[in-house]
């Protein structure tokens, strides 16, 4: 069976001898291998540049024996698409080029067909790196949810308290909507194109789903991913990572998504009772273990595996992105527990 194989099985909860895994942010700044290249090239020219997302994306898959690899790209790529440019701030996170805080920005925002020009190099990116892996492995596509796309757009980047796009959602739902369906749309026609270049599987980051109170959750961000998921091919897999919304895997589980992918707060064990058994989970180990030692790491893996025995549709991965502090060591020592162990 080939790593892509596996992974496509896991999405359809067929049974296997082992989990597939991949590790969310797995191309990074982890690897000596990118540093190098980032000292040569900016962040936003390796996403916009196909050969340099190529390299970047095949690095880790070059290094460590994992079942797929995912674009080397950036959520806010929508966002810039659409006429929001973005930076890096000095003191860290994200600077958008200016908020959205009036209805005659969210209009003037371009409309959701500019993507396919605008993010043309996407699919050529996919294209190369499709190439290169062959039939052996998977290949997946990524975008943000449009809840958490947003928040960036109305707060005007990374923010703490999430204040104005609070405000937008509860005193002004019409604009709230307007901007909400031209993110749905342009995102629909992203994954489209990206399906179309030959990704085997497409990951929504819904990022901040989780600072919305609970009972609009589904208002905010749910109903709008449920829209994208829709739109897709029929059955086409659909993972959704949504950090922080336990409380809402059920609704999400009915969202028609093909695996959802916990954070490291869950017991995944329990979870696999309680959601659907034609719903994969993805996850979830700590991030922060990839700190620690080979020994730990080993030890704590085998223990998320132990209790996900004999269970269909598992894919191991970390519960959230790793950290550009991650240890090599400890990355392969994770590696080589998965793809050793023995359902």
């Amino acid at each position: 069976m080939t790593s892509r194989e596996r992974f496509l099985a896991a999405c359809a909860c067929q049974p296997l001898d082992r989990p597939p895994i991949w590790i969310m942010r797995q191309a990074g700044r982890y690897l000596p291998e990118y540093r190098e290249l980032k000292a040569k090239s900016s962040f936003l020219q390796m996403v916009k540049t196909p050969e340099l997302a190529t390299e970047v994306t095949l690095q880790p898959l070059r290094r460590f024996a994992l079942d797929a690899g995912i674009l080397f790209s950036d959520i806010l790529v929508i966002p810039e698409a659409l006429g929001q440019p973005y930076t890096f701030r000095d003191q860290g996170g994200i600077a958008m080029e200016y908020r959205l805080d009036s209805r005659e920005r969210v209009d003037a925002l371009a409309p959701p067909d500019a993507v396919r020009e605008r993010l043309d190099y996407v699919p050529q990116a996919l294209r190369l790196i499709r190439k290169e892996l062959g039939e052996n492995k998977a290949l997946l596509g990524f975008g943000g949810s449009p809840w958490t796309l947003a928040t960036y757009m109305v707060e005007g980047g990374s923010s703490e308290e999430f204040n104005r796009v609070k405000l937008l959602f509860y005193t002004d739902r019409p604009l709230f909507e307007a901007l909400m369906e031209k993110l749905t749309a342009a995102l629909i026609t992203y994954f489209r194109m990206q399906i179309e270049a030959g990704v085997d599987a497409i990951q929504i980051f819904d990022s901040w789903g989780g600072i919305v109170a609970g009972a609009d959750y589904v208002a905010a961000s749910l109903h709008w991913i449920r829209q994208i998921v829709a739109a897709l091919p029929q059955d086409f897999p659909v993972i959704l990572f949504a950090r922080g919304t336990c409380p809402h895997v059920t609704d999400q589980a009915f969202s028609g998504v093909k695996v959802l992918s916990l954070d490291w707060t869950v017991d995944l064990g329990i979870m696999r009772h309680a959601i659907p058994g034609n719903v994969a989970l993805q996850g979830n180990l700590d991030p922060i273990l990839m700190q620690m030692t080979p020994e730990i790491v080993r030890t704590e893996a085998t223990r998320l595996l132990e209790c996900m025995r004999d269970s269909c549709g598992h894919i191991f991965n970390l519960g959230h992105g790793i950290t550009p502090t991650a240890k090599i060591e400890c990355v392969q020592a994770l590696v080589d527990t998965v793809t050793g162990w023995k359902n």
